[in-house]
């Protein structure tokens, strides 16, 4: 007998390039911990930020299809520079040829339909990788849905190393933390509120409010993403349907598990073991 894939339930599957979509997996699992989860980290080769847009699509495409291949139905790219350089392609040119039922999602547009509830002067900084500022990805879905909000941006290409090799809670990340944060403020002296546009980000942010007015709102993705992935599973019930539900989280990486399963463990206040895997 054959069996009809889209009708056996499966995890829902989190991609990042690193570590830093654990900020955003861990917010997920808080809001809706009856689902099942598969979290997949390309740490061996993060950081994605100053890849070119098809290398990040190349890299991304084989996560996605990893996970794919793992029975997910739906998949979450919990990286901005994925979202803003693969995602688009994954779902117009990749998702018809693979399986029309399947869906991707990605992190810009949760955190940008919120924006316009939270800002007061209208007046917004992003703080994000190369790749993602020079996307222009958070200035064109902004402009979308709230023309009005003045965008002001800063690329931060030592901040995810900075996470990725545990140096972000150190007395050296302050350097790099605050030669940003001054940067992206010299450009409006209006900004009331800075969307951290980088999923590993969350991780610096006591660094990050050394160095801000108390005026000023710091926005972190992962609730966001997790209050708009709860209304897309009660928008698409056909969707929700097929979502294991177990409330258990399985981790891969694909570099060594040791760091890994350290940095997981201490962000989940639980002992994390993770398997090695290869993409291809």
């Amino acid at each position: 007998m054959i069996v009809d894939s889209n009708q056996i339930k499966a995890p829902i599957g989190v991609f990042d390039s690193g570590f830093g979509g654990l900020t955003v997996l861990s917010e997920i699992k808080s809001l809706l911990p009856e689902y099942s989860y598969i979290y997949l980290g390309d740490n061996m080769r993060a950081p994605y930020g100053n890849r070119s847009f098809d290398t990040v699509y190349e890299f991304t495409l084989n996560a996605v299809k990893w996970l794919f291949s793992q029975g997910c139905h739906l998949v979450i790219l919990a990286c901005n520079t994925a979202s803003a350089k693969a995602l688009r392609s994954i779902q117009r040119r990749d998702l018809p040829q693979i399986d029309s039922s399947r869906r991707v999602l990605g992190v810009i547009r949760p955190t940008v339909e919120s924006i316009a509830s939270i800002t007061n002067t209208n007046h917004v900084g992003i703080l994000g990788t190369s790749g993602t500022i020079k996307s222009k990805s958070y200035e064109i879905e902004i402009s979308k849905l709230s023309p009005e909000i003045k965008v002001s941006t800063e690329a931060c290409p030592m901040w995810v190393p900075l996470v990725e090799n545990n140096e972000y809670d150190k007395p050296g990340a302050d350097y790099f933390v605050k030669q940003h944060v001054d940067n992206l403020l010299s450009k409006d002296n209006n900004i009331d509120t800075i969307i951290l546009g980088c999923t590993h980000y969350p991780l610096l942010v006591n660094k990050i409010n050394k160095f801000i007015p108390d005026n000023i709102k710091i926005m972190s993705q992962g609730n966001f993403v997790a209050e708009s992935l709860k209304d897309y599973l009660f928008r698409h019930p056909e969707m929700e349907f097929k979502i294991e539900k177990k409330s258990d989280i399985r981790f891969y990486t694909t570099d060594s598990s040791d760091d890994f399963n350290m940095f997981a463990s201490l962000l989940f206040n639980e002992e994390i073991i993770a398997q090695q895997v290869t993409l291809q």
